[in-house]
């Protein structure tokens, strides 16, 4: 919660910063239709017009001006009040020490760390990054206060607090050919080269077991363990790649790459999970970063394909 007053100042704030409902509800995760309710619901209650509705998107109006300098002001007011709230609660000082898998490095978890950063500037980071068993255990060994990893496996010591799944799918750039087709097979890919994940990425296993179950064998392939590079090359339209939504995540929303799912039986989603240590005390700082993440991830669902 940024502010101590309705949802409608979020909303408000991010149209007349981005002045467009599309790029506001983008910002936020939400619909387009829920941030045009609360800024016509506002308008009808105030008995004024906040907005211009012009061709090329919204540009406040007079009234809107004025309530946009007085919300600025009351989120400045209000962070020093948080943090005489924090200084109540311990805030004022410690350290964060979680872990994530490196394909989170440019995903939502940016997001959280920017929330954390500009509402307790005084907290200490330390991040661990590395794949999910090594993760998993430093938290299990009460090194890390929390992490996010794939395919947590069931462990006493282990606690699954927030998850995600996450469709498999083909990638490609926005000018190949296929970017508009319904349902994409892999003998429609025949011409193309295939940007292959190798190992230790766990992508890995879900894509050599698609390709052996549709006996298809690549003409040409390019494989690689990173991931940023593939869709960096897939990006320039040089080939056609299979990923998890994770992995592409970052480049749909600048709309640079498109991802179309693959709905097979058999084929399971991967899951992302947020851990803790069950019998571990955790830190009210933590908590309050892993309460953000969680809605980070409740948010990304609305996102997610349908599986």
């Amino acid at each position: 919660m940024n502010t101590p007053f309705s949802r409608f100042s979020e909303y408000f704030i991010a149209v007349a910063k981005t002045g467009s409902l599309r790029k506001a509800a983008d910002q936020l995760f939400i619909s387009v239709s829920a941030v045009h309710r609360q800024i016509a619901l506002a308008e009808e209650e105030l008995g004024i017009i906040l907005f211009e509705r012009l061709p090329n998107g919204l540009k406040l109006t007079l009234a809107g001006e004025l309530l946009y300098a007085d919300l600025l002001k009351w989120q400045k007011e209000f962070q020093h009040t948080r943090i005489r709230f924090d200084e109540i609660q311990g805030l004022n000082r410690g350290t964060i020490e979680f872990g994530l898998i490196s394909a989170l490095s440019d995903g939502f978890i940016m997001q959280s760390m920017q929330y954390m950063y500009e509402n307790y500037p005084w907290i200490h980071f330390n991040i661990r990054v590395a794949d999910s068993e090594i993760i998993a255990k430093k938290i299990m060994d009460a090194e890390l206060d929390f992490g996010l990893i794939l395919n947590p496996k069931a462990h006493h010591h282990l606690e699954v607090i927030h998850f995600l799944e996450l469709p498999v799918g083909f990638v490609m750039s926005n000018t190949h050919p296929l970017v508009n087709a319904e349902k994409i097979y892999f003998s429609d890919t025949l011409s193309d080269n295939h940007f292959i994940p190798s190992e230790p990425l766990i992508i890995h296993d879900y894509v050599q077991a698609l390709y052996k179950h549709h006996q298809f064998i690549p003409a040409r392939k390019t494989e690689s363990n990173d991931i940023r590079l593939m869709n960096a090359l897939i990006q320039k339209n040089l080939g056609i790649g299979i990923l998890s939504f994770l992995d592409v995540l970052p480049y749909l929303e600048r709309k640079e790459l498109v991802f179309k799912p693959i709905l097979e039986k058999g084929l399971h989603p991967l899951t992302i999970a947020l851990c803790v240590a069950p019998k571990r005390q955790v830190s009210r700082a933590s908590q309050l970063m892993i309460k953000h993440i969680s809605e980070q991830m409740e948010a990304l669902k609305l996102q997610v394909p349908a599986l």
